[in-house]
């Protein structure tokens, strides 16, 4: 019977180098010749969807952690925040000196500062996901498209993300807008590097079972497989979840399945534990 299979991306696809495994992209063409469908299910915005993800060929997209679905080419929803919200965070982050960028499909548009401002958070990010010589790295090698001196205020913007100087500008930004979805990334509670602003109302999960109405297909026959925290409503949704090896224990905790690293060819190694790789 197809399968109907969403992928996160970072951890689970990708390493945290951007690595993409030879033995992943393996999995996914068999899985696809045997007629399974595979969608890459991410944080990311379409913009920071390279080249080499669509040549492994994918039935499709969830971006943004749920703000946008794409079907062979169709925009099937996309959600952004208004004008008047991106002005309204962008302000407040300047006032805060909190450097940061914009989350588009059609780019990533940084703060005036934040390829230098950042440069620490984004090597404390890489160090804590295991990169060697993480003190080397640079902005333009963690995001290597990211646009300077760009429109600040737009209404394409699918989230915000900045640096914090600690939590507690997370848990202000969750009393300034109330009527956003604030979130953490790159690192867990009072370790978190990265706060984020984005639409409310939506997750990995709901976006699921928007492309599943669009599809006509039934939830019964989903498979997900991801490895953070923002995973896990769409690792509890799906009828599998599939944590991996390198996924922290609150994911593992709620998946069906727990595969190998993602450098280990823990992608590859779930699609042959679950039979879709076909003959």
């Amino acid at each position: 019977m197809p399968r109907i299979i969403f992928l996160d991306v970072d951890g689970t696809l990708v390493n945290y180098a951007n690595q993409l495994p030879d033995s992943a992209v393996r999995a996914i063409r068999r899985a696809r010749r045997a007629g399974h469908l595979v969608y890459l299910t991410t944080g990311r915005s379409k913009a920071e969807m390279y080249p080499e993800l669509w040549d492994i060929g994918i039935d499709g997209m969830i971006g943004g952690n749920g703000s946008y679905v794409e079907h062979q080419g169709q925009v099937v929803m996309h959600r952004t925040l208004t004008r008047d919200e991106c002005a309204a965070v962008v302000d407040w982050l300047h006032g805060k000196g909190l450097p940061f960028y914009l989350e588009a499909n059609s780019g990533l548009y940084a703060s005036e500062d934040f390829e230098t401002a950042a440069r620490p958070a984004a090597q404390a990010y890489v160090a804590g996901k295991g990169a060697a010589d993480s003190s080397s790295w640079t902005i333009a090698e963690l995001f290597p498209d990211m646009i300077y001196g760009a429109e600040l205020i737009r209404d394409d913007v699918n989230k915000i993300s900045f640096v914090l100087g600690d939590y507690q500008d997370h848990l202000d930004s969750m009393a300034v807008f109330p009527q956003l979805k604030a979130g953490t990334w790159g690192g867990r509670g009072a370790h978190a590097l990265f706060g984020d602003l984005g639409v409310a109302d939506i997750d990995k999960a709901q976006a699921v079972d928007v492309l599943l109405t669009h599809l006509g297909a039934d939830r019964a026959d989903t498979i997900a497989m991801g490895d953070a925290a923002v995973d896990i409503p769409m690792l509890a949704y799906c009828a599998v979840g599939v944590a991996m090896g390198n996924a922290a224990d609150d994911v593992k905790a709620v998946a069906d399945h727990v595969t190998g690293d993602v450098d280990a060819d823990g992608l590859h190694a779930a699609f042959e534990h679950l039979g879709l790789l076909g003959d």
